[in-house]
């Protein structure tokens, strides 16, 4: 497992490093339009980046208002050294903090079987979100 350190704050502190995960991952890797990616929730979320050891930004998501978990994204280099599920518990604790009952996130189908080991349970069918099949979970706090 990698050692990285996850940060916490709104958008204007971590835009760029989220940002350049984000466009890496969705724009780049998934080819998902550059404008689905950005959108007015930014700005009202908590957002969380985790660095590796040499401080670079590997890996992001967020938390919004409604208590919704988004935009989770880690670069190819990273993955499957438990970055994901850093971040993940993270946004998790803070929403268990501030009061939140529940998390809810959309899953891409290749990443469900992830937030099943990290305790999510699947919602409802299966539907498309910018082109790529998703599936709603929630984990109660």
């Amino acid at each position: 497992m990698s050692t990285v350190r996850v940060v916490l704050g709104d958008w204007s502190s971590l835009q760029k490093d989220a940002q350049a995960v984000r466009y890496q991952v969705f724009v780049v890797e998934q080819n998902i339009p550059a404008e689905l990616e950005w959108d007015v929730m930014d700005a009202q979320c908590l957002h969380a980046v985790a660095y590796n050891e040499q401080q670079q930004a590997v890996g992001t998501g967020r938390l919004l208002p409604d208590g919704h978990i988004g935009r989770m994204a880690v670069l190819a280099s990273a993955r499957n050294l438990g970055v994901g599920a850093e971040i993940l518990r993270e946004l998790m604790s803070q929403a268990r903090r501030r009061g939140d009952a529940e998390v809810r996130l959309n899953a891409q189908h290749t990443a469900e079987r992830f937030y099943l080991r990290e305790g999510f349970v699947r919602e409802g069918d299966s539907f498309e979100e910018a082109g790529i099949p998703h599936v709603a979970m929630k984990h109660a706090l």
